[in-house]
């Protein structure tokens, strides 16, 4: 992928968040009862200060003139927290935030996304935040993460208050190249520790998201880097962001994402992927 192209996919996931936080904006405003269950035990309106509260923290890891975290220290708790202690901040923030009227929140959640799109005005796709685990973490990689969570609280959301929440897969693109590649190719530092014991064992899995240039993540001693694609991954993914990601975090299973096509699995070592995700793992 070239410079310019890499910078114009940076500026495409900018309008993309502000276009996607305007749609859940709405989506949440319509709530009639905050205090309805959308997923697990968050009702709509945690869903709504939980969503608020990530892009208050982004536009904080970027530099904007926000208003003080509600957590003291968050920042700093953040940057050494693995993805395991990711659930635990987000019940920080849920305390520290009381308010749980959706509009009210709808409104932080617009504030602090035109705070972040300010902040990254003048930056470049190859600038990057200090993120969880003292991770090196691309701004655009930033961006996808918070877009990703409006796309998978918009469908917990739209089934709450009875409304179709129909995102394109084309707009889950993003976490995959942006994040989870961006995490990958400038270190993941300690964000993955704590799981399975490390094994010396090279495991590569390409990633092949449509629409998106395919890339291979490579598991070696606990720790994960970006290459290339090869000819001879031991496991190959291909897959629809959108299905992929309801399927990582919980809204879609495994067995109907692949039955549906959505999610291919191939390689010469298929059976390894298990091992590999052991590691390579998402907030619960």
């Amino acid at each position: 992928m070239s410079a310019s192209t890499g910078e114009e996919r940076w500026q495409a996931v900018r309008r993309s968040l502000e276009e996607i936080t305007e749609r859940f904006a709405d989506l949440a405003s319509s709530a009639r009862s905050p205090g309805a269950t959308a997923v697990g035990r968050w009702s709509v309106g945690e869903v709504m200060a939980h969503v608020a509260g990530v892009a208050w923290l982004d536009a904080a890891l970027l530099g904007a003139d926000v208003p003080a975290l509600p957590v003291p220290g968050l920042l700093d708790r953040l940057r050494a927290a693995n993805v395991d202690g990711i659930n635990e901040l987000n019940g920080l923030v849920l305390a520290a935030l009381p308010e749980r009227d959706p509009k009210v929140l709808a409104g932080m959640l617009r504030d602090q996304v035109a705070a972040m799109t300010a902040a990254s005005a003048d930056g470049a796709a190859d600038d990057t935040v200090t993120w969880a685990g003292g991770s090196s973490l691309p701004v655009p990689g930033l961006f996808a993460h918070l877009q990703n969570e409006l796309l998978l609280h918009g469908h917990d959301l739209g089934a709450a208050v009875g409304r179709d929440w129909r995102p394109d897969a084309a707009e889950a693109a993003p976490f995959f190249e942006m994040f989870i590649f961006g995490l990958a190719r400038h270190g993941a530092a300690r964000l993955l520790d704590g799981g399975r014991r490390p094994r010396p064992r090279r495991i590569a899995v390409e990633f092949r998201p449509e629409g998106v240039a395919p890339a291979t993540l490579v598991l070696q001693d606990g720790r994960v880097s970006l290459e290339p694609p090869g000819s001879a991954p031991d496991v190959r993914l291909t897959f629809d962001p959108l299905a992929m990601s309801m399927m990582m975090f919980g809204r879609a299973s495994r067995l109907g994402t692949v039955a549906s096509g959505r999610l291919k699995v191939g390689g010469r070592r298929p059976w390894l992927l298990p091992v590999f995700l052991r590691t390579f793992r998402v907030p619960s």
